[in-house]
């Protein structure tokens, strides 16, 4: 089982997201998206990493991808954006059953829920949306598949409250896991951050969590 320890970088809450990259750089927590957990069809693996933070009330993500072929064609919330140029984040409380998947696009467009499985999901509402922030590198506009090697950077500010963490007391550490995917394009990929232990792409096993330290 993986671990990190996310920093608190109160100053992060004062700057707009086209300002913090400086400053997550320096002081953020770096990790690499690596692992291929099914060699076997779904070899390919891009160069993924991220950078991660908090304030008091928000967690902080900034990620970087370098691959092969680049799609966006979902740019409305709640759409399966795992078929485009995506990067995941998992999260679960300690001791609860219940876990939560935010899953972007290369262009910010996020599908988010609070799930018992991948079948058995609750998703959030307008408002819930609303409260994630990102910030890509790329225009939002949407667009097909484009060939060649491209690079592009997403920042995802996600608030604790929606994930039902207290900012006024956090825990020590929660569950979760890191992903890349792109399943419907020329080079489809599932690497994780903690490594996973099923015969299957399946990212929706919280069994096979890291712990993510507070």
């Amino acid at each position: 089982m993986r671990n990190l320890k996310v920093p608190c970088l109160e100053i992060l809450g004062n700057l707009p997201l086209s300002s913090i990259g400086d400053m997550m750089e320096q002081y953020a927590q770096r990790e690499y998206i690596e692992v291929v957990n099914w060699k076997k069809g779904y070899s390919y693996k891009p160069i993924v990493a991220f950078d991660i933070a908090r304030t008091k009330t928000h967690l902080y993500i900034r990620y970087f991808v370098k691959g092969n072929s680049l799609k966006a064609t979902y740019s409305t919330n709640n759409s399966p954006v795992h078929r485009d140029s995506c990067v995941e984040f998992f999260m679960q409380k300690e001791g609860d059953s219940k876990y939560m998947n935010f899953e972007f696009n290369c262009i910010g467009t996020c599908d988010a829920a609070l799930r018992e499985s991948r079948e058995n999901k609750e998703s959030l509402t307008p408002q819930e949306y609303a409260s994630i922030k990102t910030y890509p590198s790329l225009p939002r506009e949407p667009f097909d598949e484009k060939t060649g090697v491209h690079s592009w950077e997403l920042t995802v500010v996600i608030p604790f409250t929606l994930m039902g963490l207290d900012p006024d007391n956090l825990p020590e550490k929660i569950k979760g896991n890191f992903y890349k995917c792109a399943d419907d394009t020329e080079f489809p990929h599932f690497i994780s951050w903690s490594p996973i232990d099923l015969p299957n792409p399946d990212f929706h096993c919280p069994q096979f969590f890291g712990e993510i330290f507070l």
